[in-house]
């Protein structure tokens, strides 16, 4: 299959919202430091990779609680393209995990964590809270997810054969932002119910990133490289300041009348697609 087949699937939902299999590679030549040679860059985004295939599963588990209780038609065509996304974003970065582990980073470390994390939440966490958090993680992915597309310097120096993973999970983040929100607006509604969730999970999620930069940073033969992380640490919060610069997105979502679609990012995903296609074509030929 080539890269627009991949990229421009045929539908399988009555939505905006199409899932596309990507049956992405990692060839073994690609270096342990994936991210212009970096520790710190490579660990962090790591980090958060390990997260997301029991974290995607998560998400789908608390929308599709409510699938059958939802009676606009369009957005129960949403949920089946929310949860088709979701379940390919798991199945990719699960390999790439795998990959990871290849490389000397310790990744199933961290993803049985967040599995035996996830299933103590399920069991002490409401549906609705679980919705409400489900929220509240896909606002911080859609933010970074968006800022990746606007600013693709934000990448810079990142292997090119790992480009297209991180471009096309940012698109169909972007894409599907919405729909858990749109699910928990229609079926629980509860302002205090998202807000303090909201709040509950940054924290969870800015310690739950650093601990597990650590747990892999722990687990390889060359566990320090001061001067890496403090590059990383202005590359947060300094010049440029990727995190830094989210704080106006994050802190509209604690706004009563807030919804992910007040930003139009129609244009910033096409432009997307159009830098993963030509991208992925010359991979492919190389």
């Amino acid at each position: 299959m080539n890269a627009k087949a991949r990229i421009y699937p045929r539908p399988t939902n009555k939505s905006d919202i199409q899932p596309r299999k990507m049956d992405f590679e990692f060839d073994e030549a690609i270096p342990r430091y994936w991210f212009g040679g970096d520790q710190f860059k490579t660990l962090l985004l790591s980090a958060l990779s390990c997260t997301f295939p029991e974290g995607e599963r998560f998400f789908v588990r608390s929308v599709r609680h409510y699938q059958r209780d939802i009676q606009d038609p369009q957005l129960r065509e949403q949920v089946k393209g929310f949860i088709g996304q979701e379940a390919h974003h798991g199945n990719e970065h699960e390999a790439f995990n795998n990959f990871l582990e290849s490389k000397g980073i310790p990744a199933n470390k961290v993803s049985d964590f967040v599995l035996r994390g996830l299933k103590w939440q399920a069991k002490r966490l409401s549906p609705e809270r679980q919705l409400a958090k489900t929220c509240a993680l896909e606002h911080f992915t859609a933010m970074l997810a968006e800022t990746i597309l606007e600013h693709p310097e934000m990448l810079e120096g990142m292997d090119e054969r790992m480009l297209p993973l991180w471009l096309w999970h940012a698109v169909e983040e972007s894409e599907h932002k919405s729909v858990a929100f749109d699910v928990y607006q229609d079926q629980v509604g509860s302002y205090w119910v998202r807000a303090s969730e909201m709040a509950v999970t940054t924290v969870e999620f800015l310690g739950f990133t650093i601990f597990h930069y650590i747990q892999l940073r722990q687990g390889m033969d060359d566990k320090r490289d001061l001067r890496s992380v403090l590059r990383g640490m202005n590359w947060l919060l300094g010049k440029p300041g990727w995190l830094r610069r989210l704080g106006r997105s994050y802190r509209a979502y604690y706004r009563r009348d807030f919804h992910p679609s007040q930003k139009d990012s129609r244009a910033l995903r096409e432009q997307g697609l159009a830098r993963l296609e030509a991208l992925m074509t010359r991979l492919e030929a190389a």
